[in-house]
C-alpha cells in the first residue's frame, strides 16, 4: 500500500533523476543501447521527452531508438495474404525520412529523431533512429528483407536494452532472436515515394513478457512512477533463441485474430531453420552467433 502511495504521488522526475539511476545501474556512457520508452509512465517528467533524450545522450554511447510508421504498411489487393487484417483503405502515406513516428513507439523516439545530429535509417515500416558514435554502423545494415540486422549490430557491440516505462512487450531485441531461431517471417508491403515494397514483418510481440524470468542480466530502479530496466542486447537474443528452439510456439500469443497464428501455421507447415547472419558474422569474426553464444 505505501509503494502504491509513493508511486501515486511521485515528484516530478528530473535529467538528473534519470541519469543517476541509470548510472546505478551500470550505465556509464561506455556502452550503446537500444532504448524503448513510455513518457506518460514517468508521471511528469521535466522537459518532457527532450529531457529523456538528453539523460540518455548523456548515458551511452550511441542511442538507439524504434522509429516505426506502421501507418506506411499498404495492402495491395493482389497481392494481399490471408493473414492480412482488412482496411478500408489500401492507401498508407508513403515514407519519407522526415515521417512521424507511430504515437504507440512514442514521444521520446520523435524527439530523438528531431535532434539534429541523429540519423534515421530508411525501411519504410520498421526504421531505427541512431545519435551517437556508432549510429551509422548500427543504422547502415537494415534493409527491407532483414529490418533487424541493427540489432545484429548492437550484438557484436555488446549493447544494452534500456527499457524506460515499458515492459518487454517493446522489447525489439527478442524479434532479432526469433529471426535467428529461424522463426518464420511475413510478408507486408510498405508505401514509399516510388510506390509499394515488399518487406519482412515478424509476429507481434504480445506475449514477450515471460521472457524476463530467464534474463540473467536483468536489472531493474524505480524512477517516479515507472520502473527502469537493463539488460544486455546479448543476454536477450540468445534467451529468445532458445527459448523458440526449445518450443517452437513460445513467445507467440493466443488470440485468435492476430497475426501469431499465421506464424504458427508456417512453423507447422515448415518447422524451424535457424538463420545465420552474415552481417552479425562480419562483426564477429566470422563466427555463427549460435556458436557463440553460450560463451556470453
Amino acid at each position: 500500500m505505501l509503494n502504491f502511495v509513493r508511486r501515486a504521488w511521485a515528484p516530478p522526475v528530473s535529467q538528473a533523476d534519470l541519469e543517476r539511476a541509470l548510472w546505478k545501474l551500470g550505465v556509464d556512457g561506455s556502452r550503446d543501447a537500444i532504448c524503448h520508452s513510455s513518457l506518460s509512465s514517468f508521471g511528469n517528467v521535466v522537459g518532457g521527452a527532450s529531457g529523456i533524450v538528453k539523460a540518455l545522450s548523456n548515458a551511452v554511447r550511441t542511442i538507439v531508438m524504434p522509429s516505426f510508421t506502421y501507418y506506411t504498411l499498404v495492402w495491395p489487393t493482389g497481392e494481399r495474404s490471408a493473414d492480412w487484417p482488412q482496411f478500408l483503405s489500401d492507401d498508407g502515406p508513403p515514407f519519407t525520412s522526415t515521417s512521424p513516428v507511430s504515437r504507440d513507439i512514442g514521444r521520446v523516439s520523435q524527439a530523438l529523431m528531431e535532434q539534429a545530429d541523429s540519423s534515421r535509417s530508411m525501411h519504410p515500416a520498421l526504421s531505427f533512429v541512431a545519435r551517437g558514435a556508432k549510429a551509422a554502423d548500427i543504422l547502415g545494415v537494415q534493409t527491407l528483407m532483414h529490418p533487424y540486422a541493427p540489432i545484429g549490430v548492437l550484438y557484436a557491440l555488446d549493447a544494452e536494452v534500456i527499457l524506460l516505462g515499458v515492459d518487454h512487450r517493446s522489447n525489439t531485441a527478442m524479434h532479432y532472436g526469433e529471426y535467428l531461431s529461424g522463426r518464420p517471417m511475413l510478408e507486408r508491403w510498405a508505401n514509399t515515394s516510388n510506390g509499394a515494397v515488399k518487406t519482412c514483418y515478424p509476429n507481434c510481440s504480445a506475449a514477450f513478457n515471460p521472457i524476463e524470468r530467464h534474463l540473467t542480466s536483468l536489472r531493474s530502479a524505480d524512477v517516479g512512477k515507472a520502473s527502469v530496466s537493463v539488460m544486455r542486447v546479448r543476454d536477450v537474443v540468445d534467451t529468445t533463441r532458445r527459448l523458440v528452439e526449445r518450443d517452437p510456439f513460445a513467445l507467440l500469443c493466443s488470440y485468435s485474430h492476430c497475426r501469431c497464428s499465421a506464424v504458427r501455421d508456417k512453423i507447422k507447415r515448415e518447422g524451424l531453420h535457424a538463420r545465420r547472419d552474415s552481417i552479425l558474422e562480419t562483426y564477429l569474426g566470422g563466427t555463427a552467433v549460435n556458436e557463440r553464444s553460450s560463451s556470453f
